[in-house]
């Protein structure tokens, strides 16, 4: 927390990959502030027929990351058994409505803390020369590991946007 606001080196990372890090965790940290203290009624809340939760939106970030562990370091999709898990969070719409929810907040904070622990374990194993590896990605396009790793956390930016909405209009 003394750096959260550095875009800089931890230690026991490479250059690069410490502003990765650095980046995902500001990202993270202000995530966390906007769902500090919200009750299953507010994540389970939702605005009408078609939107998600905030739980679900919680959730749709640790899928987001667990995908791209497995994409990025395993050279895999998700398989049957990761959709089982995953599969609602990642899609979200009438799966997620359906099957996320009911849980505290700490429950989420569990599952996303998970996953990014794994993150900088399998972070560890790599160095800069890894970021920027190209593979085919989107529409038959190249990308680099960097982008891939990049879209994690703006996905997750993204979606705080609607976490910050649903907060309004829950507390109306």
């Amino acid at each position: 927390m003394n750096h959260i606001y550095l875009i800089t080196d931890v230690p026991g990372y490479s250059p690069q990959i410490s502003r990765l890090l650095s980046m995902m965790n500001y990202v993270r940290h202000v995530t966390l502030e906007s769902v500090k203290n919200l009750t299953v009624h507010e994540l389970d809340f939702l605005l009408d027929e078609e939107s998600n939760s905030i739980g679900a939106l919680l959730m749709h970030f640790a899928a987001v990351e667990y995908a791209y562990q497995l994409e990025t370091f395993e050279k895999r999709d998700l398989n049957e058994e990761d959709m089982a898990i995953w599969g609602p969070a990642i899609h979200l719409g009438a799966e997620g409505r359906e099957k996320i929810r009911g849980n505290d907040l700490t429950y989420y904070l569990d599952k996303l803390n998970d996953i990014r622990n794994r993150t900088y374990e399998l972070f560890k194993t790599v160095n800069d020369d890894w970021l920027y590896l190209e593979e085919e990605f989107w529409y038959k396009k190249q990308a680099n590991h960097y982008f891939m790793w990049f879209h994690v956390f703006e996905d997750e930016i993204n979606h705080r946007g609607q976490i910050n909405l649903i907060k309004k209009r829950v507390k109306a």
